[in-house]
């Protein structure tokens, strides 16, 4: 476990707009940040992070937190291991950096393939610096290829030796699994179940997300290797922490530049970004040969809308480029198109050139997709008006997919100007095809729909089939958990974790004179209890939904205010005061009523032994908690915009916080359990077994005119406020 001190560190450290700002292009909005959010598919800024709360939320699929949850979802890693790797981000020295065999046994698959890559990243570089054949052939085959020192630093460059099973008999003697090495793809499995090692006397280029994680490998036969070879280039397999077709090459090394210029070059191969770094355009990610895909045009444009496709200027080259086109246009992005001259990529055509004549290039050759397959169009058909209409056609279909109206509009006129055109019918034919386009969206919608109503149903189904023939209790008839209430009831309030010191006057048991007469007076005498025993348990024939929002609700309060003082009176008129949080779990304890919520009865519990630690805040203390699921709910419901409702009524500004205002919600959730109790009297009146037996029918009629006479007195102290059911 990592201390709670160390945990404090490292998320007071954490700066949460610097942290969501490695993933996604955040702009100012009024005191906090918006951006597009990365767990959806977002094409408007919905994803908001406040600095003044250290928290990130999004406002159309509800996932957010603080930094360390942000990192756990964008990362698919644990709690403690999102701690671990903030901490590395801010340089906070953590006790549990080494592990032992059994740590490292005991890892997750996820945790053990990222700490099986990480390793063999270090292995294949140290060979290729370190080894006489690494340097002698992996090194010497990148400096040939005219990169510097610094840049293969910086990617991470590496060699792996000419032997079936140098680096995984490395592997093995330093504790890492066959396993592993096999299911992240550094090695594969014979069927005698040997293995051996993949990259096996390749050049290593490792593949790193978006944070820096390494997932994959790349390697390359080199060229004395690759006479009659087809494939020069082997890659990782899909496996559980990669998919290659939602990666991009060089995303980790680019990200900060593509915010930076708003703007990011693709190209196709790994020597092509190296390239390109090397002078000095470090806005650049490669897709490696794979077709560009949806997956990867939402990566990039969390960093910006605008790219432009560099590719070779043959006919290979220019196919790519308009079979990417379409795609991009329709997820929104600016695209432009760069064709280098015919023979060239990236790399041979900056070891030609330096840095300063390359950028030129770029930026006075690179074009919009109008002009660029307007001029494609009046090369290619040369009088031919048949294959001018087919390019015209071809034009209309790319406009057609542009979600912008206006953007539309401006590309039907470019294009009628340069194709010498009528602008009209080349509106009518690109808002024929937008129609169509449409219409499949909304065929694809409603399929989407129907199958999300399928699994629906057929969810609903099971749950109807597995509670089949289950009876509902009989009135009054006690469970398990009500004769632990009954225990709980007789055992010295001392123990219970819930209660309130006694130095600070709060009542210990329900029995003794209730503190906050002045300010909210029980609404019973004490020895009327407020519902009997069996009532206040959990039982899962009532509804919880309306009971679980009210809780919601005051928790949100505790998180917000909870160190704030109450002031009031006694019984006696004396002046006293305590802690929201010891009057919330005092008058919870009064009523014997605790929350229906496991999460909220263990946050409170943990809230009243620590509330009087020094320097305790509530929001603090359960944001930096060490149990996982208190720090998520604690760091989504103090959110500013987490809409505080109860009645329709809004929270009250903590400086005007009194126990009166308190005790109305209070109320209400005691008004709700007396509501929810009278509606299964009412449903156990119409069973045939209460019906024929006289005894059980004056016995739940009895407990009905009880429920209401408690409901009347409720009723009288919150006034118009509560809601006729």
């Amino acid at each position: 476990m990592i201390p709670q001190s160390t945990i404090d560190r490292i998320i007071d450290s954490a700066d949460i707009v610097e942290v969501v700002s490695d993933y996604v292009t955040l702009r100012r909005a009024g005191t906090s940040y918006k951006g597009l959010c990365p767990f959806h598919d977002d094409k408007t800024p919905s994803f908001s992070v406040s600095p003044a709360r250290g928290v990130c939320k999004c406002f159309s699929c509800g996932k957010g937190g603080n930094a360390v949850h942000f990192v756990m979802e964008m990362e698919q890693i644990s709690y403690h291991d999102a701690l671990r790797h903030l901490a590395k981000k801010y340089g906070i020295q953590i006790e549990e950096e080494t592990f032992t065999d059994e740590q490292r046994q005991a890892m997750s698959e996820r945790e053990s393939m990222f700490a099986v890559n990480e390793w063999a990243a270090k292995y294949f570089n140290q060979t290729m610096m370190n080894n006489q054949d690494g340097r002698a052939i992996g090194l010497a085959y990148f400096r040939s290829r005219g990169f510097r020192d610094d840049i293969i630093a910086k990617f991470r460059l590496g060699f792996c030796l000419d032997s079936p099973n140098a680096m995984s008999n490395e592997a093995k003697a330093k504790g890492y699994n066959t396993k592993y090495l096999v299911s992240t793809g550094l090695c594969v499995q014979r069927d005698d179940k040997s293995i051996y090692d993949r990259y096996r006397g390749r050049a290593i280029f490792p593949w790193f997300t978006v944070s820096g994680k390494i997932v994959a490998f790349g390697g390359r036969k080199l060229d004395a290797a690759t006479k009659g070879v087809t494939q020069k280039y082997v890659n990782s397999p899909d496996s559980v922490i990669f998919h290659k077709a939602q990666e991009l090459y060089g995303i980790y090394h680019a990200k900060r530049a593509i915010s930076k210029e708003d703007h990011v070059y693709m190209v196709e191969g790994y020597t092509d970004v190296l390239a390109m770094h090397q002078c000095g355009i470090e806005n650049v990610v490669a897709n490696s040969g794979t077709a560009l895909n949806e997956a990867q045009v939402a990566l990039l444009r969390r960093f910006t809308q605008n790219i432009t496709l560099i590719y070779d200027g043959d006919e290979a080259g220019i196919h790519a480029a308009t079979r990417s086109t379409d795609m991009l246009l329709a997820e929104g992005m600016n695209v432009k198109i760069l064709l280098l001259p015919d023979g060239d990529d990236p790399d041979s055509f900056s070891r030609k050139h330096n840095a300063q004549e390359f950028k030129e290039y770029v930026n006075s050759h690179q074009t919009d997709f109008i002009l660029f397959k307007t001029n494609l169009m009046l090369s290619s058909s040369k009088g031919d008006p048949v294959k001018r209409a087919n390019l015209t056609e071809s034009i209309i279909k790319s406009i057609a997919v542009i979600p912008d109206e206006l953007r539309r509009a401006a590309f039907i006129h470019e294009c009628a100007e340069r194709l010498n055109m009528d602008e009209a019918m080349l509106l009518r034919s690109t808002n024929a095809n937008r129609s169509e386009i449409l219409n499949q969206m909304r065929l694809e919608a409603q399929r989407e729909r129907e199958r999300q109503e399928n699994r629906l149903r057929r969810q609903e189904e099971g749950k109807q089939q597995a509670t089949a023939g289950q009876s509902t209790p009989a009135a009054g008839q006690s469970t398990p958990a009500a004769a632990n209430t009954s225990q709980n009831d007789t055992t010295d309030s001392a123990a219970s974790p819930s209660a309130a010191p006694a130095a600070d006057n709060v009542h210990a048991t329900a029995n003794e004179e209730y503190p906050w007469e002045a300010v909210t007076p029980p609404p019973f005498p004490p020895e009327q209890q407020f519902i009997p025993k069996a009532a206040l348990t959990p039982n899962e024939n009532l509804s919880e939904k309306q009971l679980i929002g009210i809780e919601q609700l005051i928790m949100t309060i505790i998180v917000r205010y909870g160190e704030q003082l109450i002031e009031g009176e006694n019984a006696e008129g004396e002046p006293i005061s305590m802690t929201l949080i010891e009057y919330v779990a005092s008058d919870l304890e009064y009523d014997r009523l605790e929350f229906r919520s496991p999460l909220y009865r263990r946050m409170l519990t943990m809230a009243m032994e620590n509330v009087h630690n020094e320097g305790f805040t509530a929001c603090r203390f359960f944001i930096n908690n060490q149990d996982e699921e208190i720090s998520r709910e604690a760091a989504d419901i103090s959110e500013d915009r987490y809409k505080l409702s109860s009645m329709n009524q809004l929270l009250t500004p903590p400086e005007q916080l009194t126990g009166q205002e308190i005790s109305h919600l209070l109320l209400d959730y005691k008004n709700s359990i007396i509501d929810e109790e009278l509606k299964l009297c009412k449903s156990q009146l119409t069973l045939p077994e209460v019906k024929n037996d006289i005894d059980k029918m004056t016995e739940i009629l009895k407990r009905c005119m009880e429920l209401k006479e408690i409901q009347k007195m409720l009723v009288k102290r919150l006034g118009d406020r509560v809601v006729k059911r």
